[in-house]
């Protein structure tokens, strides 16, 4: 007998991510997509720095800039 395997659609993996930031234990990279975000907006929800809004947020989170 075949073995059925289902394929992942963009939903499957955004869901997937979304499980995994709110699990317990992942406290730190919430404070961080929350700050992502803050920053997003700040700039005026222009698209394509997204890297970049992590990274200050994460640096922001970890306290190496304020």
């Amino acid at each position: 007998m075949k073995k059925r395997t289902l394929a992942k659609t963009p939903m499957d993996s955004a869901g997937a991510h979304e499980r995994q930031l709110n699990r317990p234990g992942n406290e730190t990279e919430q404070l961080i997509a929350t700050k992502a975000y803050e920053l997003y907006e700040q700039r005026g929800r222009i698209d394509g720095y997204d890297l970049d809004d992590w990274l200050k947020a994460e640096a922001i989170i970890n306290g190496s800039i304020e």
